[in-house]
């Protein structure tokens, strides 16, 4: 008997120890290899709710271990998280730390000069979800432009990609850079934060990326983790994307916001919950109303007939092309599927900077086929894969 219980002990002990060595831990959580980098210094940190080490902020986290947070830089939804897609965040005071806040999604989308004034060092830390569309990226960029064009040292505290395990869609074309989307990568680019940071300063992307600024970036990994994790995010890294399936169905179901139909804002499941008034034959129905983080958007107040993705399975490895084409052919009014702009130029339609091209659009129209659309990606993704892969820092997929 003793012996049994001996051994169920051993197994026990070496079942944690492997849990441990396997278990997906972000940059954030090797404080050894970053906290002297910080020691002594002023630290600006650009981060929202997402920054969790265990369950400690790492604002929280920081103070305990003696760091000198000077000022705290946040992006869209603001520090919490909570704010509307789009609004317009401003800064203020951390009531329980007394740092102040900076907002990088309102007046200005990266820090001064005088905001880097009193600070020594940079530190980013926020969770990414992998699509083109999604603003963090367009963050990170405007803040390493920032560090580098006033001298400051930059670290990356990585976090896992949940869309990290595949690359797929168009490549952004030059006329249709906007708010939501700055450099020629597909919608879904495959790599973490850090990656991408490698591959912005490597591509020459920053502004002014002509200067000969001796200027350091960092970048802290992320452990046990590959291209081929499917990591599951614990924090919502935005209102609207309140779950996994939210955040897996993401890049594209995103593609319906430059429709006219509702892509679930307003609803418990955003990007999940698709539909329009008008959509014939469909027995699902949901109304779409204010709440925080969805304040406004389409279709508030009225039902809408259409898809719950929350019960079909996520696409795996690809964007999902055929429900995007069989939303399309269900509306009823095709020419006016697309929200129409001010002037119509196809630059100007906010489908068209989604997908980051005008031709998804013109294939819809036309009625081509899932293969076809894929197959006219397929060149800029061959491209796109090379370069990419000079960046990686992690096992890739393939």
């Amino acid at each position: 008997m003793k012996k049994c219980i001996a051994i169920l002990v051993v197994l026990f002990v070496c079942s944690k120890s492997t849990q441990a060595q396997t278990t997906i831990l972000p940059g954030a959580y090797q404080t050894k290899a970053y906290l002297p980098l910080l020691k002594n210094k002023r630290v600006g940190l650009f981060t929202n709710q997402t920054a969790i080490v265990g369950n400690v902020h790492l604002i929280d986290t920081l103070i305990k271990l003696g760091i000198n947070i000077q000022k705290v830089f946040t992006p869209e939804h603001g520090l919490r998280g909570t704010a509307d897609a789009g609004e317009k965040v401003s800064d203020e005071m951390d009531v329980k730390t007394g740092i102040k806040i900076v907002s990088l999604y309102g007046k200005k989308n990266a820090p001064d000069a005088n905001d880097l004034l009193d600070v020594d060092i940079l530190l980013f830390d926020v969770q990414d979800v992998g699509t083109r569309f999604y603003t963090y990226i367009n963050s990170l960029q405007y803040f390493m432009e920032a560090a580098k064009a006033n001298s400051k040292p930059l670290i990356i505290l990585d976090r896992p990609n949940p869309n990290g395990h595949f690359v797929d869609g168009p490549i952004l074309e030059a006329p249709y850079v906007s708010g939501v989307g700055k450099n020629p990568i597909p919608i879904v680019y495959g790599m973490t934060l850090g990656e991408y940071a490698q591959m912005v300063k490597g591509e020459g992307w920053m502004k002014n990326d002509s200067s000969k600024t001796n200027w350091s970036l960092t970048i802290i990994r992320n452990k046990n983790y590959n291209h081929n994790s499917h990591y599951q995010i614990k924090i919502a890294p935005s209102p609207n994307l309140p779950d996994m399936t939210s955040i897996l169905w993401y890049p594209t179901t995103c593609l319906i916001e430059g429709s006219v139909m509702s892509e679930g804002r307003g609803t418990a499941h955003a990007f999940a919950f698709i539909g329009h008034p008008s959509i014939p034959n469909k027995q699902f129905s949901f109304t779409p109303n204010p709440r925080q983080g969805a304040m406004s958007s389409k279709l508030y107040g009225q039902k809408c007939y259409g898809w719950d993705l929350t019960q079909v399975k996520p696409p795996k490895d690809k964007i999902n092309l055929s429900i995007i084409i069989d939303m399309y052919k269900s509306f009823p009014q095709k020419d006016s599927f697309f929200i129409m702009p001010k002037e119509n130029k196809p630059s100007n339609y906010f489908f068209n900077k989604l997908v980051g091209n005008a031709n998804l659009m013109e294939q819809l129209k036309a009625g081509a086929s899932e293969a076809d659309i894929r197959k006219s990606w397929a060149p800029g993704l061959m491209a796109f894969k090379k370069v990419r892969k000079k960046y990686l820092l992690y096992q890739d997929f393939e």
